[in-house]
Parts: structure tokens; C-alpha cells; sequence
């Protein structure tokens, strides 16, 4: 039984992807994350002697701290966070736990670059409808927490990339693009290496509505109206993004809570 600091595998798989999920902090040592190095969807790595500069950076947020197996290094540093007033809890067998229960994990090969101050920077097309409020809900969600979007003309995409050290995407020629006939969120979530049942509905719901074809999923036509909507209500990209990801919030847990559920008149046992 988990101890009153300390979260199981499967409570914190149940946050993850939610905008409940707590920061994940990687305190493994070196010679452990290279011998493994995979994060845990959304984690960020700190030095377990770092834990002052970890508290700063979390401003307020609570977070919860792994190490390889879950004992000394993790307990002592989520400890340490919680002197400087952090709500943090350790995850119960730690990193070993989580690859062993068979959970998502970040291939950190593929991560971008990240900025001075730790987040990525990433760069696409303005006036967003899917795939582009998909993949910054979907990088913010189980990647980068603090990843950050520029939205800019197509024809400059690729010079602001380059001037200000951005990954492009959802563009031609680019590495996190369409490929074939899946999307950008398709190659996202393969590259990444985040698949799970949810994620891969979901998957299948935004290729519909982005590349008009309905009939992969009966859900991809309201997913469209309802970007399309988002699109003539906002004239500030990052506002519409923001707004946009609730809705990919609700169908994510949709497609991982509800999907057996109905809704009708008069009322049935599965039905809302």
C-alpha cells in the first residue's frame, strides 16, 4: 500500500493527459537515465541536489518526483520540496514500476532542443483549425508542459524556425508533419511514443476531420465543425488554442472513459 506521500502507477496514469496531472520531476541519476532514457509522458529532469532552483521553477504547482526504483533519491528530494511549501508525493516503485507496467514512456531522443528556460519552442501556420491545436494539446498534455507555439505566415514559418531556434510543424518538408496518409498527431504520437488505446481513437478521429474523411470515424465531422466554430469566434491564435484545448480534453476522456456510454429518450440503463 502506497504510503500518504506516494502515488501508485495506476492513480497517476489516470492523470496523465488531463489538465489535473500533477509536474513529474525525473531525479534519476545519470548513469540511470542513460542506461533507460525514456521520461514518463510530461516529466522534466532535475538534479536531485537541485531541488531549490525544482521549487522555483514549479511556482506553486505540485508535482510528483521518481527516481529508478522509488527510495532514497526520490523520497529525499520530494522531502526536500515540500520544506519549501511543494505539494509533492513520490511515485511507488519508481521508474522501474512504470516500464514494468507496461505505461507510455517518451523516447527523450526525440524531444526538441529546449529553450534557456527549459520549455520547448515550436512554430506552424496561424489560423489554426485541427492538426494544429491537436499537437500543441497533445505536446502540452504528455510531452512538454511548458511548451510554448508560435503561430506566423506559411511562407515564414521555416525563417522563424531557424532565427529563433523553433521546431517546425504541421508544415511540408518538415520532420513533424503529414506523412502518407496519416497527420502530424499520427506522426506525434508513433515518434513520441505515446500510443495508447485513447490516444490511438482520438488519432483516428483528428485524421478524419484533418484530412476530410468522415468515415474513419462518425466523430471526426463534429470535431471539425466544432475547430471550424473555434476558428470564426477568435482572432488571436494562442486564445483559440487554449480554448481549443478543452475540447480535445473532453474527447480524450471520452475516448478513454465513455465511449460505451449513450444518450437518449427516454433514459436507459447506459444511457446519461
Amino acid at each position: 500500500m502506497a504510503s500518504p506521500t506516494e502515488i501508485t502507477t495506476t492513480q497517476l496514469a489516470r492523470l496523465i493527459g488531463t489538465p489535473l496531472a500533477p509536474v513529474l520531476i525525473d531525479v534519476r541519476i545519470d548513469e540511470d537515465y542513460d542506461a533507460d532514457p525514456y521520461l514518463i509522458p510530461g516529466a522534466v529532469r532535475y538534479r536531485f541536489d537541485d531541488m531549490d532552483r525544482c521549487a522555483t521553477d514549479l511556482g506553486g504547482l505540485s508535482a510528483v518526483v521518481y527516481c529508478q526504483k522509488g527510495f532514497k533519491i526520490s523520497q529525499g528530494a520530494a522531502a526536500l520540496l515540500r520544506t519549501r511549501g511543494v505539494t509533492a508525493e513520490t511515485l511507488e516503485g519508481g521508474h522501474v514500476a512504470w516500464r514494468a507496467a507496461g505505461l507510455p514512456l517518451v523516447n527523450a531522443a526525440k524531444l526538441p532542443k529546449h529553450q534557456a528556460k527549459g520549455h520547448t519552442l515550436w512554430v506552424t501556420r496561424h489560423r489554426p483549425k485541427i492538426d494544429r491545436i491537436a499537437c500543441p494539446w497533445l505536446i502540452r498534455r504528455f510531452v512538454d508542459p511548458k511548451a510554448q507555439f508560435l503561430f506566423v505566415a506559411p511562407s515564414q514559418v521555416l525563417n522563424v524556425a531557424d532565427k529563433f531556434s523553433a521546431t517546425p510543424f504541421d508544415v511540408e518538408d518538415v520532420f513533424w508533419s503529414h506523412r502518407g496518409d496519416t497527420c502530424t498527431f499520427d506522426t506525434m504520437i508513433s515518434e513520441f511514443g505515446i500510443g495508447n488505446e485513447a490516444l490511438d481513437r482520438l488519432a483516428t478521429i483528428v485524421r478524419g476531420a484533418d484530412t476530410d474523411r468522415h468515415e474513419l470515424a462518425p466523430e471526426s465531422a463534429g470535431l471539425l465543425a466544432a475547430s471550424l466554430g473555434l476558428s470564426r469566434m477568435y482572432r488571436d491564435d494562442l486564445e483559440q488554442m487554449e480554448t481549443g484545448f478543452l475540447l480535445y480534453d473532453a474527447f480524450y476522456r471520452w475516448a478513454r472513459d465513455a465511449t460505451n456510454e449513450t444518450h437518449d429518450w427516454p433514459s436507459t440503463g447506459n444511457s446519461a
